[in-house]
């Protein structure tokens, strides 16, 4: 159990890694608000969180929405009375070719990885300030790190996560800053828009290497448990076997 239990935001909790985070920091005795638009998946795992003893609320959230982000920070303070950490973790990756010309699949990558950072930025970096201390942890890829075919808008989406966080590090001095980037985890990240052939090989290489989402809850819950001083700034994680 942490000897120093928090308040922690997740979105996009309702699957992969943000239900994996919210398991892991709930069996570590910190009491989260849990996000996404999936409500149904959001309060059954709420509520067998809560059946094992844990304090977890949870609530419809649309990252794309300052509103519905406001909201959601709104109703942690409400219920808790402070936000403690946020992990902006709701994320999209269609993949295809650029010459596919999928320009609305595009605009949805930007909106949820990139707008809902800032939105979720802007919605918690106030509460933090005010209390004198916070840690926003935002979830990017070892794609804001290289750039592959049929990934390159969402490539570009992670590697501005990247220079978001590293701005808000440089500006900041009471609130901490971690980017974590996996590698090739299990999740449904692929499983909606992209190219039939992308979706494949996201498909095929996923079934020869993929982590469990549980290895990169470790690393934020890792990122999480550090002392107050000490902020960790970004954890890649990638399978052994990823090139």
């Amino acid at each position: 159990m942490p000897t120093n239990p928090k308040t922690i935001l997740i979105t996009g909790a309702s699957s992969g890694i943000g239900e994996a985070t919210a398991r892991r920091l709930a069996a570590q005795g910190h009491a989260l608000l849990l996000g996404a638009r999936r409500t149904g998946r959001l309060a059954a795992l709420a509520g067998e969180l809560r059946a094992q003893g844990a304090s977890v609320a949870h609530r419809e959230l649309d990252v794309t929405s300052l509103e519905s982000v406001r909201c959601f920070a709104a109703a942690a303070l409400e219920e808790y009375g402070r936000i403690d950490v946020l992990v902006n973790n709701a994320g999209v990756m269609p993949l295809s070719p650029l010459a596919d010309l999928r320009v609305d699949e595009w605009e949805r990558m930007i909106d949820v990885n990139l707008r809902g950072v800032l939105y979720g930025v802007a919605a918690a970096l106030p509460v933090m300030r005010r209390q004198d201390g916070g840690h926003i942890i935002n979830v990017s890829s070892v794609s804001g790190h290289r750039v592959d075919p049929t990934a390159a808008v969402y490539s570009a989406t992670k590697f501005a996560v990247a220079a978001l966080s590293e701005g808000l590090r440089q500006e900041s001095r009471d609130v901490r800053v971690t980017v974590v980037s996996p590698g090739f985890t299990r999740s449904e990240l692929t499983e909606r828009g992209g190219s039939d052939e992308a979706r494949a090989a996201a498909h095929a290489a996923a079934e020869l290497l993929a982590l469990p989402a549980s290895a990169i809850a470790d690393a934020i819950a890792f990122a999480i448990d550090r002392p107050a001083d000490v902020d960790v700034n970004e954890l890649v994680v990638r399978p052994t076997a990823q090139g």
